[in-house]
């Protein structure tokens, strides 16, 4: 079986990120039994000047959309687009709007792991923040989230309270921005061909078909 590598670069407080992965997995379940696909979790902050306490997500997002009626607009559309595969936005429980730093130093941890803890890590940050309202920039809850994905919660927060590997996602985020990466979620595919936005899941199946179909052809002209 072919396989794809998608590097997909988000950020967990990003609402269409959180709709970009569901869409992604439907899509992955659908050509399961032709391609595998690998994805590796790319961090991102669409809020890196927020401070490690947070800010009041309410207001901060509020004066970014040009007022609340153009959030709760925006919201309601998201709601709308989450049912349709399965999440259950809560905007109005997310009251921190939280630098998102310490959250992507669990995922490149996690990531360091396997895979699978990396995608559980990120599911859980996504639900936590966007379904039950908890601060994911909060040390104890990303902690809690590392050893329901089965890591050991000590660690984790030993390496929470030191600076360890900011540097390196720091470097990562800035090295997005440099590929020109101004708007998430953003794939990659097979460090090759790259697509913007939360695209619907015919969309992400037929990349992956095409660039399948294209590593077909390519290995049949070596061989």
């Amino acid at each position: 079986m072919l396989r794809i590598t998608i590097d997909l670069v988000s950020d967990v407080v990003c609402p269409w990120c959180y709709l970009g992965k569901a869409r992604l997995d439907l899509a992955i379940a659908e050509v399961q039994d032709e391609i595998g696909v690998d994805i590796n979790w790319r961090p991102y902050q669409l809020n890196p000047d927020y401070p490690p306490e947070g800010v009041d997500q309410q207001v901060e997002l509020a004066k970014k959309l040009g007022g609340k009626a153009n959030m709760d607009r925006g919201h309601e559309q998201l709601s709308a687009l989450g049912r349709e595969v399965g999440i259950t936005f809560n905007f109005e429980a997310i009251k921190i709007g939280p630098n998102t730093l310490d959250a992507h130093r669990l995922i490149h941890w996690a990531g360091v792991e396997g895979r699978e803890v990396q995608e559980r890590v990120v599911s859980a940050l996504f639900k936590a923040n966007f379904e039950e309202g908890r601060n994911v920039g909060d040390k104890a809850v990303l902690a809690d989230i590392a050893e329901s994905a089965g890591l050991d919660r000590d660690v984790i927060m030993q390496l929470l309270e030191s600076d360890s590997d900011k540097a390196e996602v720091l470097g990562e985020i800035d090295a997005a921005r440099q590929m020109g990466v101004n708007g998430v979620p953003f794939f990659i595919f097979d460090q090759q061909y790259a697509v913007s936005g939360a695209q619907t899941p015919d969309v992400i199946v037929n990349a992956l078909r095409d660039i399948a179909r294209m590593k077909s052809e390519a290995l049949a002209k070596l061989n």
